[in-house]
């Protein structure tokens, strides 16, 4: 398994912290023994494309 990682983009007591592996392990930074999510890399990758995919504004139109 991967070693434990966070954003360099995020506040150092206040992010999450990802491990990725054959699997992604993700836990809160804040509670590091309270618990790991556990999700395959397939979904971690999809998470990231929805994530930073661009999206339109839901504006009202004028």
């Amino acid at each position: 398994m991967g070693e434990w990682r966070t954003s360099r983009y995020s506040e150092r007591e206040n992010c999450v912290e990802v491990a990725l592996g054959p699997a992604a392990k993700i836990r809160d930074t804040k509670d590091r023994s309270g618990g790991t999510l556990e999700i395959s890399t397939r979904s971690w990758d999809a998470l990231l494309s929805a994530l930073c995919r661009p999206t339109p504004l839901d504006l009202p139109k004028v």
